[in-house]
């Protein structure tokens, strides 16, 4: 069931069985921030991003990955992965630092990516974040900055190691189970998405159907996820899957669409009467939302049909 919550514009609010237990909590989602391999700049749509958001001031920031561009053959030099992530600091992580805000990010495959060959990268992704831990209460942390979780106001986040194609590796599965016996409501992110949301990316995911059924059982409702460079916010079994548009280089075409994604960041805000809304604001200011109605009705693939939020009764 959804209804209209007049403190978003556009917003569509899900019915979900949450728990949570004090004020509304504003998340806001970020994804894909990078430009060209290598790349020590970043758009000034980015820093408007940015601004935007501390103007929101939201309870957390997350990033769904791909905040650097490493994953390069030949290899980039440590040198130059170390510049990126100061370049990426200097842009995103010190401004809401300064602000207050907490910031929890997953590894895209352009920061840490698990293939052979990139190890150097991964490490120094570790590195990079270890001294960088965000204010929150940490459930699991020992494997920080990859698979990680964290409780705010009653809701479970849950940080997905998933830079590769396919199941998640490790243990990762057991430690999502062992989460839901809280009780809480659980939302995830991840680099990659469980199912396709855009065109020519469509193997790209992490296609596992014992971790849709984890999710079934052990209370997540949702899932943010990046990697496909454009927005929807879509619902399957109970569980809705939102894929980030990119606010970097690279915006692409939801399957079923032929207009490409604009750039824009993504706000999900929890009430406290177990409702949680999804509102998407679009550049180059940030201030206008992206109509719902304006994006396919259902994304279709052939393990999944993701039906758009706003059409679920």
């Amino acid at each position: 069931m959804y209804r209209r919550c007049s403190a978003l514009i556009a917003v569509f609010i899900w019915t979900a069985l949450l728990a949570c237990k004090a004020a509304a909590l504003d998340v806001i989602v970020i994804s894909d921030l990078n430009g060209s391999y290598g790349s020590v700049r970043y758009d000034a749509r980015v820093d408007k991003a940015i601004e935007r958001i501390i103007e929101i001031d939201p309870d957390l920031v997350i990033s769904t990955g791909d905040m650097v561009a490493g994953q390069r053959i030949p290899n980039l030099s440590d040198k130059q992965v170390r510049e990126m992530w100061n370049a990426f600091h200097e842009a995103v992580s010190d401004p809401l630092e300064a602000a207050g805000i907490p910031f929890a990010v997953t590894p895209g495959n352009h920061d840490a990516s698990a293939y052979r060959g990139f190890e150097r990268e991964r490490k120094i992704y570790a590195e990079e974040w270890t001294p960088r831990k965000p204010g929150v209460d940490f459930l699991v942390s020992d494997d920080y900055p990859f698979f990680y979780a964290f409780e705010m106001q009653g809701v479970t986040f849950a940080s997905l190691d998933a830079t590769t194609l396919g199941p998640l590796s490790g243990d990762q599965l057991d430690r999502l189970e062992e989460l839901g016996a809280n009780g809480d409501p659980i939302v995830t992110f991840s680099h990659l998405p469980l199912w396709p949301f855009a065109i020519q990316r469509e193997r790209e995911i992490i296609g596992d159907p014992t971790l849709e059924k984890i999710y079934l059982e052990s209370g997540v409702v949702l899932h943010l996820s990046g990697h496909h460079h454009a927005f929807y916010p879509g619902w399957k079994d109970g569980v809705a899957y939102v894929s980030q548009a990119c606010l970097g280089g690279g915006p692409r075409r939801l399957i079923g669409d032929s207009a490409r994604s604009p750039h824009s960041f993504t706000h999900v805000t929890f009430q406290p009467n177990g409702e949680f809304g999804i509102a998407v604001y679009r550049g180059p200011d940030f201030e206008r939302s992206v109509n719902f109605k304006s994006l396919p009705k259902e994304i279709r693939s052939p393990n999944a049909v993701l039906t758009r939020l706003d059409l679920v009764k």
